[in-house]
């Protein structure tokens, strides 16, 4: 078959390599129906989060069921679905406590409890380097989805893959930002990125009761597509001092709730490269710090773009004297799930206003390209395998 293939950094092909089959018998087969690139995939790219050997790419992806391991029950050849994420078996500890990202099962390979940055991780993901379980992704003609009776969430005929394939990450991503926020009505929420994730946190916002949605980025495209579909204000850090104006349209007090929808590969300056490399560090933690500026006292910040290395002058006196909250992590999309479809198959949500770019599985390697280096206002990149 055909799969987008990570060789090393800067490096993606499409290539052709072994089917995947059957190894466990709750596993399925799948053949791919439409699958795309997400910005954390760049973070593989860019070398930021490490691989050593070739991996087959992408953990956003839809398709049809078309082979059926042995223990499967909820699954049968010929169902459309799409797949969440993270890989979760559904009955350890952190699986039946609503917390499927720390499934202790998926990854039994590097899981541990301490979180460290080249062991000890939480659940496995598809596509997302060995120290995530070594899966092979989505980006593929077909893919092995194991513990099948517990993620895949068969989707209505009547709806195009377009319209529902953002439910195996990005909008579960962004609905978990303001979930996890509480609103309770009217809050001013101020989403720093309008990536796939920022946007998809925009619509959760105004689903979820805020009375005011700030959109930041530095790309006036990114911006214009973010009132296009989610009718945000927005700001752009090249133009005004974000943290200021965000006190200035809060009466002084800053937004109720900032989102990190960027993470640690934010647009950086020679001397933020220099203090990166002096203290070892992973990119950069410039659009975290804001939100702990822009967020009220006593508001909340919600993590949802990827850190993976210590950073220092970690502000928490900042964070302690405002009394904040902070809540961070891979999506429990499992939690999520099952609402959210019901939420697009109603029409209260439209998700596909934010795709730019469709190719074929083959272009793969043009459509990473176009998306790391933002060309031709790229937005979100589908692929599509049988193209």
């Amino acid at each position: 078959m055909k799969a987008a293939v990570f060789h090393k950094p800067g490096d993606i092909t499409v290539d052709t390599v072994d089917d995947p089959r059957i190894e466990d018998p709750g596993d399925v087969i799948l053949r791919v129906t439409s699958t795309a690139i997400c910005g954390s995939d760049l973070h593989i790219l860019s070398g930021g989060v490490p691989q050593a050997s070739d991996m087959i790419m992408g953990h956003e992806f839809m398709g049809i069921v078309e082979e059926v391991g042995a223990n499967v029950k909820n699954l049968k050849k010929g169902d459309r679905v799409v797949v969440p994420f993270p890989i979760a078996c559904g009955h350890c500890f952190f699986c039946t406590h609503g917390a499927s990202p720390a499934c202790e099962n998926s990854n039994y390979k590097h899981y541990g409890p301490d979180g460290d940055l080249a062991d000890k991780k939480g659940a496995a993901l598809f596509g997302y380097t060995d120290l995530y379980g070594g899966y092979s992704g989505g980006q593929a003609e077909y893919v092995r989805v194991p513990y099948a009776d517990i993620s895949p969430r068969v989707v209505p005929d009547h709806m195009t893959d377009e319209q529902v394939l953002f439910l195996t990450d990005i909008f579960p991503t962004g609905w978990s930002a303001i979930d996890w926020a509480q609103l309770k009505g009217g809050e001013t929420v101020a989403i720093f990125g309008s990536g796939p994730v920022g946007l998809m946190a925009q619509k959760a916002a105004w689903l979820n009761g805020a009375g005011r949605v700030i959109a930041i980025d530095v790309l006036d495209y990114r911006l214009e597509k973010a009132k296009a579909v989610n009718k945000v204000e927005t700001l752009n850090p090249h133009k005004v001092d974000v943290v200021e104006a965000i006190r200035e349209m809060t009466a002084g007090r800053g937004a109720d709730v900032c989102v990190d929808a960027v993470g640690f590969e934010p647009e950086r300056g020679i001397m933020d490269r220099v203090k990166s490399a002096v203290n070892f560090e992973v990119g950069s933690m410039k659009v975290l710090d804001m939100c702990f500026k822009a967020v009220r006292r006593n508001g909340t910040v919600t993590i949802m773009g990827v850190y993976g290395s210590p950073y220092d002058n970690f502000p928490m006196h900042r964070i302690f004297d405002k009394g904040l909250t902070i809540r961070q992590g891979q999506a429990p999309v499992l939690n999520y799930i099952d609402h959210l479809i019901d939420l697009v198959r109603d029409g209260k949500v439209v998700l596909d206003d934010i795709i730019t770019h469709t190719l074929p599985l083959s272009e793969a390697s043009k459509g990473y390209e176009i998306f790391q280096k933002k060309k031709d206002d790229c937005v979100k990149v589908v692929l599509k395998p049988g193209a």
